[in-house]
């Protein structure tokens, strides 16, 4: 009863415990890029559609470099951020950002205001790189999340040489930098993206749900380029270069200032670090091969291996065997020489796409086990390849009237617990975020109360005439006058014809 009368409880805020008096807050310096990185996890403000069919908030993590207020990696999940997604966030803070498909040639690093023809030579993997940092962290600040303090994300910053420093309990100030650029995210580009949920249920549409339209591999690539064209080279207040103070810097050009006061020393890792830091099952090596949540992996290297002992006595003499929990068609296998062998799934080809545990676990509850074990494992395949080119499909159909997606929703919920798929395409009659390439000409769409009027983009006559002889034949007809303006469509095309025969 006294947090719910405290004053200090803003409407939205749910309600706390204890009160716990605000310390004086003191801001954190850097004097190079690296030596102090704030690594934090939040959900998005805006709806995706899992693959499943169902929208639903995806978890962002980010780090971002206290020196030049960079943001040097994002992760986007459905779910839950898990400990190789931590893991894999800091390898990608350590080698360059490569160009995507569809990406303007003024995101390269060559284009950026960093000194590209020294760097070259350091680092030849700089070549066709994007305009984004490349930053090997010293002290990586985090908070008490169970994927930070997990076994799996203190080896990987081991093995890369980073110190980890844990931030006090329930002080949020600790990583102020972080945490503005969450808020900063949520400003300049979340709020533009269909299926906007807001910050609380006070500021959140009736229809969120209906207008999520993107998954999260395109909200991913969108944030990708938007930090790059949008984050990367814009001005920041805090950044001031170190002999003007008065001239404002972008995190780019904050860090090549920097760079010439403390150098850059590239971090050569190759796929078989990028392995090494994926979770580690251990499992034994069968006649059949490897079984790991009803999938078999096999292949010829594990014929001198088969029924063998591993040789590690605290394992059972169980084999080390990494894995992907977001693709799932392979396993690396850890063999007598120190290698990892690719082992894959015996029904790979006929999954075409990367699956993770979340479609893995859907097809399972929905397919009923009434044959033998690799009958089994092949009906759970071809349920998990349909379930796949639904989605596929799906995303790939035409755009639904407004309020159809909600419907469809509706009607077939039942279905998408069986492993069927309801998402809806984005509309590109509304002016969203559209698609990747399209980012930095965006336009921010301002969303209403009201609906959208479809017809004006799709069938009205006399923009479909093929001169303006046809546009003057169509003004003289009992329907409405081309120049004129009906209530509920706005202003129509000006006829200049018929207006020269009212003069």
């Amino acid at each position: 009863m006294n947090a719910l009368v405290d004053t200090r409880e803003l409407p939205g805020r749910p309600a706390g415990g204890a009160a716990v008096p605000t310390g004086p807050f003191t801001p954190t310096r850097a004097l190079r890029p690296g030596e102090m990185v704030q690594v934090d996890t939040t959900r998005l403000d805006v709806m995706a559609i899992n693959d499943d069919g169902r929208p639903a908030r995806p978890e962002l993590t980010i780090a971002v470099d206290v020196a030049t207020r960079s943001i040097l990696a994002a992760v986007l999940r459905p779910q839950g951020t898990k400990a190789v997604d931590a893991a894999l966030l800091l390898a990608e803070m350590a080698v360059p950002h490569p160009m995507r498909p569809g990406w303007d040639t003024a995101l390269r690093l060559a284009y950026a205001a960093v000194p590209y023809e020294r760097l070259l030579p350091l680092d030849h993997r700089l070549d066709g790189a994007a305009a984004r940092p490349v930053v090997v962290p010293e002290t990586i600040v985090v908070d008490r999340g169970k994927v930070f303090l997990s076994q799996g994300f203190s080896a990987a910053c081991e093995t890369l040489g980073i110190s980890v420093q844990s931030a006090p309990p329930r002080r949020p100030s600790a990583k102020g930098s972080v945490e503005r650029t969450f808020g900063a995210i949520n400003t300049l580009v979340a709020q533009h993206v269909a299926g906007y949920t807001g910050s609380d249920v006070t500021r959140r549409g009736p229809r969120v749900e209906s207008e999520a339209c993107w998954s999260v591999a395109q909200l991913q690539d969108l944030l990708d380029e938007w930090i790059i064209c949008g984050w990367q080279s814009r001005p920041h207040d805090a950044l001031r270069h170190p002999v003007l103070s008065r001239t404002v810097l972008s995190p780019n050009e904050m860090w090549a200032a920097l760079l010439g006061v403390c150098g850059y020393v590239p971090l050569p890792l190759s796929g078989r670090d990028y392995l090494a830091l994926l979770p580690v099952r251990w499992c034994a090596i069968t006649g059949r091969g490897i079984r790991i949540d009803h999938r078999t992996y096999d292949d010829a290297v594990l014929n001198e291996h088969r029924g063998q002992s591993s040789g590690i006595p605290l394992r059972g003499g169980k084999w080390e065997v990494h894995h992907n929990p977001h693709d799932l068609r392979q396993v690396w296998v850890r063999l007598p020489d120190g290698s990892l062998a690719e082992v894959p799934w015996i029904h790979r080809d006929h999954v075409h796409e990367p699956f993770g545990e979340q479609a893995w676990r859907l097809v399972k509850a929905a397919v009923e086990q009434r044959a033998g074990r690799e009958q089994h494992e092949a009906d759970l395949a071809d349920s998990l390849d349909q379930l796949l080119r639904r989605a596929r499909t799906t995303a790939d159909a035409a755009p639904l009237p407004p309020g159809a997606a909600g419907q469809k929703a509706e009607q077939t919920g039942e279905e998408r617990a069986g492993v069927q798929i309801a998402a809806s395409a984005p509309d590109r009659s509304e002016g969203v975020l559209l698609s990747a390439g399209s980012l930095t000409h965006a336009l921010p769409q301002q969303h209403s109360g009201t609906a959208v009027d479809h017809d004006a983009a799709k069938g009205i006559e006399w923009e479909e005439a093929d001169s303006l002889d046809d546009l003057a034949a169509q003004g003289d007809s009992d329907t409405e006058p081309p120049g004129g303006s009906r209530p509920d469509r706005g202003f129509a095309l000006w006829n200049a014809y018929e207006e020269a025969q009212r003069w």
